[in-house]
């Protein structure tokens, strides 16, 4: 069944999605008004992006969205109809502990089995009303291509390092199954808009499964609160560059408000790929990361989840588990145990595992007969070759090691492939004097938390392994330096796993280690699990997300991008694009006009090869400097032999080069010299320092400028070049701490020029002129890109309130491009601006009427020249 939102997505991925689009059921409503009945709410209408739902809801509510609902499905072989439980184990039903008990929680995933379309209204219905619960049914070979093909051959090999270098190591890029990705994404996001209040619902959005679908529910509503969690790794930007859809997963990602991981280094990680493929820098704004984002700040969040204590606990007081434990007990009665619990997976590193036990009793005879590895091997979550051979070699090892070390009545070896319960596994955690997490790559895993809270016990578990309640607690922990969770466990021992002989002493050491080392290191660790349980992880995200959203109402937005380049632009309430009509109008009705024009990105595109200015940008300037009511400064951070050379043939043209040192009134007067800081001697200390970056960093350059040094890192490695700049500008600052020079960052710059020297400083030179000349200017226009022109917006502001204007102009601050600034207009790109000032010139220099007949006197045309 799916949504009626699936029908046009053409425009999401490249070729035709086939997506079978039925007639929708009515839309899902939010709230039962009585017990057992419910409400039909109106269809939804089409959104313009601010605003859109009802607000019927007057309580906080979560929409939590995931591949699976937390639920357990099964059809009753006597009534043939479909039962439904709660899976008490999932973490999405945990983290409802770290909500208010207000707070009403609605889950979106799809089933554990396949409903035939007949039966999907009264299964939604029924998920709905008892669990509140919204299916998204993916037809089948939809749902097989999505999850078993696209998430599970290509993003999960891809996330845990493996790359399809061959066939038999994981599949290459497949077009259809990323269009069966999209698609199922497409219809996740159809099922919360059925079911979102907008304005007031927060979303959050688990795992790699669901990528883009942050696109589709932004691209819907601007400003929905939105959050996103991954629980897998993240990998190193040279591996996630090779994905074909890298830029559009980043974006769908970028489409989040908050972005959860569980470790810095996944994080870290994500951002590099940021930064290398869509040129986006990050900064930690009050102890929070953040991205800047098309005016939005996407935050990141790091913090891994933990575990559900009560659960835990509570398996542990059963008397299954109690009894579990002494059979336990009985049957390894002196030996220790050494517990894993592991999913068969290529990436759980079992194998490398069993290899150290190897070596540990090969290097170790004393050990063979006192000790036992239990390993617990979970069902696989996907199928393939790679699978199977895993498994095989998992057998063929354990069987080696039992042959050479075992004897009729010991196995070293426990292997345990059928499903084991809850409380099954708890008594071995409880048992086990070591526990070994092995994994080559792991997003996090719980199993040494679980462990820990295990063996801390409870007064029911104490009795049935024979201790006082007074008694030490102890617990030893052997963990990948792979794993999610291995930051956080610093007492454990961390082992690489592919290091066979350093697992093999960590195990040694782990059960040789005295009992008061045992019991500090489980002491520690039960502190951090204890308190960072899942309430505490899912309370401290809503939070962050709450504060990554506060402002979202302050601000105007904008929709921009096709398909799953879609991205929303987020700026000032007052800032609007300069309409061209807008600025004519008052260009004509003033008579004192001052215009301050940048050069690169703004006359100029700063894309374009060719950086002189054309014929048709000369000619345009000419048109506004010969209008005697004009004052025209080029304004620009380039050279003034390059400006004066290429602007010659504007004679009344005022030129500010190098950022205001040199400034020159029109071509027949002389350039002028800023006297605020003449003595350039720094540039003899920094052109060492510069020289001896360059060198070390592949890809920069010097530019040398008459009155500054700028040191360019564009063409360097992004990570590399970010690095060198930071430690750059902090060597020169302390260098030229007593020099009469000014150190600053741009975009992929440093650049080093003299103090007190800036666009804004020239913007009020020229306007404080024309006010000493009885002109005080009533028309201001001032435009630039980068941050060296917002100098000049706030210049032009603070002078333009200065007492000595009889009255206040029209201002036209304008910076060229949709971002955060000082100005309170924008134009998309040096084209409009272009445009926008042929227009000016155009209404200086009207096109006379065709008068039928016009008689001009020599001394009226001897008048107009003079």
């Amino acid at each position: 069944m799916a949504s009626r939102s699936c029908a046009n997505l053409l425009e999401l991925a490249s070729g035709v999605l086939d997506i079978p689009c039925t007639p929708s059921p009515r839309t899902l409503p939010r709230v039962m008004t009585v017990p057992g009945i419910i409400s039909d709410v109106d269809s939804y209408s089409n959104d313009d992006g601010d605003s859109d739902g009802t607000s019927s809801v007057c309580r906080e509510r979560k929409i939590v969205v995931a591949n699976m609902l937390p639920l357990h499905t099964k059809r009753d072989p006597e009534t043939n109809k479909w039962c439904f439980s709660l899976d008490e184990d999932s973490i999405l039903i945990h983290l409802k502990d770290g909500f208010s008990s207000e707070t009403e929680v609605v889950y979106v995933g799809s089933l554990k089995a396949e409903i035939d379309a007949s039966e999907q209204d009264e299964v939604a219905q029924k998920l709905l009303e008892e669990f509140n619960c919204v299916p998204t049914f993916l037809p089948s070979d939809l749902q097989k291509k999505f999850y078993l093909g696209f998430c599970k051959r290509q993003l999960w090999p891809l996330f845990h390092y493996m790359l399809p270098m061959c066939p038999d190591h994981g599949d290459r890029f497949d077009r259809s199954l990323w269009q069966a990705y999209v698609s199922a994404n497409k219809i996740y996001a159809d099922k919360v808009m059925e079911v979102i209040n907008p304005e007031d619902d927060c979303v959050w959005v688990h795992d790699y499964h669901l990528m883009v679908l942050p696109t589709f529910l932004r691209k819907r509503y601007y400003r929905v609160k939105l959050g996103f969690f991954l629980h897998s790794p993240f990998p190193s930007s040279e591996i996630y560059r090779t994905l074909t859809v890298r830029d559009e997963i980043l974006r769908g990602l970028l489409n989040c408000d908050l972005i959860g991981f569980h470790t810095f280094d996944y994080a870290r990680h994500f951002l590099s790929c940021c930064s290398r493929m869509l040129g986006l820098d990050y900064e930690s704004k009050r102890g929070h990361i953040g991205l800047d984002y098309f005016g939005r700040t996407v935050y990141i969040k790091i913090l891994p989840v933990g575990v559900h204590m009560g659960r835990l606990e509570s398996a542990l007081n059963l008397p299954s588990t109690t009894a579990k434990v002494k059979e336990i007990q009985e049957q390894f009665k002196g030996k220790k145990v050494i517990l894993g619990i592991d999913d068969m997976d290529i990436f759980k590193g079992i194998s490398l595992k069993l290899l150290a036990v190897e070596h540990l009793l090969q290097q170790n005879p004393e050990l063979q007969g006192k000790i036992v590895l239990v390993q617990i091997v979970n069902p696989a979550r996907g199928f393939g070759k790679d699978v199977q051979e895993a498994k095989n070699e998992t057998y063929l090892t354990a069987k080696r090691i039992n042959e050479v070390y075992g004897s009729p009545n010991y196995e070293p070896v426990i292997l345990i492939d059928h499903p084991v319960s809850h409380q099954e596994k708890s008594a071995y955690y409880a048992v086990a004097e070591c526990c070994i997490v092995n994994a080559v790559r792991d997003g996090m895993n719980l199993v040494p938390y679980k462990y820990i809270v295990c063996r801390q016990g409870t007064p029911d578990m104490n009795e049935a392994l024979g201790i006082t309640e007074e008694s030490p607690r102890t617990s030893m922990l052997v963990v990948s330096e792979f794993i999610g969770c291995s930051p956080s466990l610093s007492g454990a021992i961390r082992v690489n796993p592919w290091d066979i002989d350093a697992v093999a002493d960590a195990l040694n050491l782990a059960i040789t280690m005295s009992n008061s080392e045992k019991q500090l290191r489980h002491e520690k660790h039960y502190r951090y699990v204890s308190s960072h349980d899942v309430a505490y992880w899912a309370r401290s995200f809503s939070q962050d997300l709450d504060r990554a959203c506060r402002d979202h109402y302050s601000k105007r937005c904008w929709g921009i991008g096709l398909g799953l380049r879609f991205r929303v632009v987020s700026l000032s309430p007052n800032f609007r694009k300069l309409s061209v009509d807008h600025i004519v109008s008052a260009y004509k009705r003033t008579t004192r006009r001052a215009i301050f024009l940048d050069y690169d990105g703004t006359v100029i595109p700063q894309t374009s090869i060719i950086k002189s200015p054309s014929p048709e940008v000369l000619s345009m300037m000419n048109s506004l400097c010969k209008d005697p009511k004009n004052t025209v400064f080029i304004v620009s951070g380039r050279s003034r032999t390059s400006l004066g050379d290429w602007f010659a043939s504007c004679e009344k043209l005022g030129i500010a080069a190098e950022h205001g040192y040199f400034l020159r009134w029109d071509s027949t007067s002389k350039w002028e010299t800023s006297l605020v800081s003449a003595d350039l001697d720094w540039k003899e200390i920094v052109e060492p320092v510069m020289r001896l970056y360059t060198e070390a960093t592949d890809g920069s350059n010097i530019e040398s400028k008459e009155s500054a040094l700028v040191w360019h890192h564009q063409d360097a490695d992004p990570d590399f070049g970010s690095c060198q700049a930071k430690e750059l500008l902090d060597h020169l600052e302390n260098v030229l701490a007593n020099e009469p020079a000014l150190v600053k960052r741009g975009q992929h710059i440093v650049e080093v020029k003299p103090q007190g020297v800036s666009k804004g400083l020239v913007a009020e030179k020229v306007l404080l002129r024309m006010v000493n000349d009885g002109k005080p200017p009533d028309f201001v226009m001032c435009i630039g890109d980068d941050r060296s022109d917002e100098d000049m917006f706030e210049s032009i502001l603070s002078t333009v309130a200065s007492p000595l204007l009889p009255s206040p102009p029209e201002i036209f601050a304008c910076t060229v491009g949709r971002k955060p600034s000082k100005a309170k207009y924008y134009l998309d790109d040096a084209i409009d601006v272009v445009k926008l000032l042929q227009g000016l010139a155009t209404a200086s220099n009207p096109k006379p009427r065709n008068l039928p007949h016009i008689q001009v006197s020599f001394e009226s045309a001897f008048d107009s020249v003079m």
